[in-house]
């Protein structure tokens, strides 16, 4: 496929949907989304992701007026920009959901529509096994978990990560903000993935040092981390690799640039749901573990810009912000008091 092919109502009626997947679509569609009659939706996928676009495109219809199925020829890699009519329906939607075979969140397509006041769900390699596994739950209490961990990471000057792996990590988070990924994109402008569940903050570029073990999901598709890739982290840049994955991402710095070694982001998954599946969107959201990103840092408040950004997935991580502890052994530390 080499073009974008355009789905709408005209052209084609929603396909029905079972009891259990209306469900699923309803609660994205109103507790995500807040999709009201007058949205106008554009759902964005790829050819081996077309079936979930059809589920999401026949829920979008369930509430809007207005919703169209964009199916364009899938990204080189996680960060690409979709073609330009794809960007541009984007920035004219008030509502976008993204289920993709690579990610289009990491992108200036992306920032484009969120800037324009769209609420935009993204969905990377998103299966269906999942999508109806972990769409239909409330995110009330993940929300709160998120945003309590987002709220210390933005006021922390100092993050450590280790592991039992190897993993030992120290960065700056001095000036930049802790995110929340909670699953409650009702606002103009709100973004985040489905499915959700983390906190997250863009480390200061050129401070990361010490060392990442990715030992519970890969940076790289369809790679198992056994035996574990391990970074070497010097001055912010991934300074060597080893391990599983460790040829694939060095052709990726390779042909993207030293931008792709950047280390662009320390997450701490908080969905008690998801499950280490072998797929990162959902690994990366497992309550107890934390994740490492290489990569475009610049659309979650760092500098970088660059068409690449992946995570990796580490087990059973301690994290400290500032001395304090908030992660031990995979375990939640309570707030004192």
């Amino acid at each position: 496929m080499d073009h974008v092919e355009s789905v709408g109502p005209d052209t084609s009626p929603p396909r029905r949907l079972t009891a259990d997947e209306s469900a699923m679509v309803d609660n994205v569609m109103r507790q995500c989304l807040a999709v009201a009659a007058d949205d106008r939706v554009v759902i964005v996928s790829d050819p081996p992701k077309r079936a979930i676009g059809e589920l999401f495109y026949a829920g979008a219809l369930r509430r809007a007026r207005d919703a169209t199925l964009l199916v364009m020829p899938v990204a080189e890699r996680h960060g690409s920009e979709p073609p330009p009519d794809v960007a541009e329906a984007m920035r004219a939607a008030t509502v976008c959901v993204l289920p993709t075979s690579k990610s289009l969140t990491h992108t200036r397509a992306r920032t484009a529509a969120t800037d324009a006041g769209a609420r935009v769900a993204s969905m990377p390699s998103i299966t269906y096994e999942m999508a109806m596994r972990t769409l239909a739950a409330d995110y009330s209490a993940i929300a709160r978990e998120s945003e309590e961990l987002a709220a210390i990471l933005s006021g922390g000057a100092e993050v450590t990560l280790t592991s039992p792996s190897g993993c030992d990590l120290t960065f700056s988070a001095v000036g930049r903000d802790g995110l929340a990924d909670t699953g409650h994109f009702t606002s103009p402008g709100d973004m985040g993935n489905l499915p959700a569940g983390e906190a997250f903050i863009a480390p200061v570029e050129g401070t990361a040092t010490g060392t990442v073990v990715i030992d519970a999901a890969s940076m790289i598709e369809d790679v198992l981390p056994d035996p574990p890739m391990r970074i070497i982290v010097r001055d912010g840049l991934a300074a060597a690799v080893d391990g599983s994955g460790a040829a694939q991402l060095e052709a990726v710095f390779a042909e993207v640039g030293e931008g792709a070694r950047n280390l662009a982001e320390l997450g701490i998954g908080t969905n008690p749901n998801a499950r280490l599946s072998g797929n990162v969107l959902e690994a990366e959201k497992v309550a107890g573990t934390a994740h490492v990103a290489l990569g475009a840092s610049l659309h979650i408040g760092g500098t970088v810009d660059v068409p690449f950004h992946q995570d990796g997935v580490i087990a059973r991580p301690t994290v400290h912000v500032d001395g304090r502890l908030i992660l031990q052994d995979g375990q939640r530390v309570p707030l004192a008091g």
